[in-house]
């Protein structure tokens, strides 16, 4: 039994979706040596067989699974007594690297064990299915792709990666708050709160990844702001001040001659004296 698909329009940058099947092997039946120009992962549901790559060999049978990398010299040969019969799926794309990092599955470790009922194996029964499908067949497989690299990823984490990746959504999150709430009196306690953390390692992603404390990027991105309004309209000095945050005029302004080395009315009339002069 064969069914194999190969999907020929890959118009999806990030991630394709570039084949999947399902195969009950021959005897003896065998692929390669050869190399694969993306990511494919096999499932054996039952049957015998040997995986090698490089000059390690690797004797599977149900149960096992086996990842494909691109660009190196693979062999995989059904047992002549006991042939496999496996499902696969495979994937190519610019961020096909990074997704699949964030799995355990690596060259150096592209051997894997599942249980029979795996949500993974289901997962890729509906992409074979999928595969028939005619109207908008492309969302449909790139929508079930992802699914299965977070089943994937779920499954068989990698857990140095998958702590960086945490962080970064943290900081990612805590941007994206900050950048939605700047022109509100928000507090570092807010943020911290928003993405439940503690207010403590927030400062320290920020000291990480940024260089700099949330207090210190909050107040570069009001002062940021304030300029950009100075610059680009006729806003009363109280409106911006509100607009970035401040209900107390005075003390925006103290704080932006402290950042900017000039009061807001100084910094708006040497932007216009710019101006003139080009």
């Amino acid at each position: 039994m064969l069914l194999n698909f190969s999907n020929q329009y890959l118009n999806n940058l990030d991630l394709n979706l570039y084949t999947c099947g399902r195969e009950e092997c021959v005897s003896s039946y065998s692929y390669g040596p050869a190399i694969r120009s993306g990511y494919i992962v096999h499932y054996i549901l039952k049957g015998k067989g040997i995986y090698k790559v490089g000059d390690r060999t690797f004797h599977l049978e149900k149960n096992d699974g086996f990842l494909i990398t691109p660009n190196h010299l693979v062999y995989y040969e059904a047992d002549a007594a006991d042939p496999w019969e496996y499902v696969w799926i495979g994937f190519s794309g610019v961020k096909a690297k990074e997704y699949l990092n964030r799995s355990s599955l690596s060259m150096d470790h592209p051997i894997f064990t599942f249980n029979e009922d795996h949500e993974l194996i289901h997962c890729i029964d509906g992409i074979i299915a999928a595969s028939k499908q005619i109207a908008n067949k492309d969302l449909l497989l790139t929508s079930k792709l992802y699914e299965f690299l977070f089943l994937l990823c779920e499954s068989y984490p990698n857990r140095e990666v998958a702590s960086d990746v945490k962080q970064q959504k943290y900081i990612e999150d805590a941007l994206l708050f900050i950048e939605q709430n700047y022109a509100h009196h928000i507090t570092i306690y807010d943020i911290a709160k928003y993405i439940s953390i503690d207010r403590s390692y927030l400062h320290r992603l920020f000291k990480q990844s940024l260089n700099k404390s949330p207090q210190e990027f909050l107040l570069n991105l009001r002062m940021d702001k304030a300029c950009f309004l100075l610059t680009n309209s006729t806003f009363k000095i109280g409106d911006i001040s509100r607009s970035v945050g401040y209900k107390d005029v005075l003390l925006f302004s103290k704080t932006f001659k402290r950042i900017k080395k000039c009061t807001p009315s100084e910094y708006r009339k040497n932007q216009e004296e710019l101006h003139y002069k080009e």
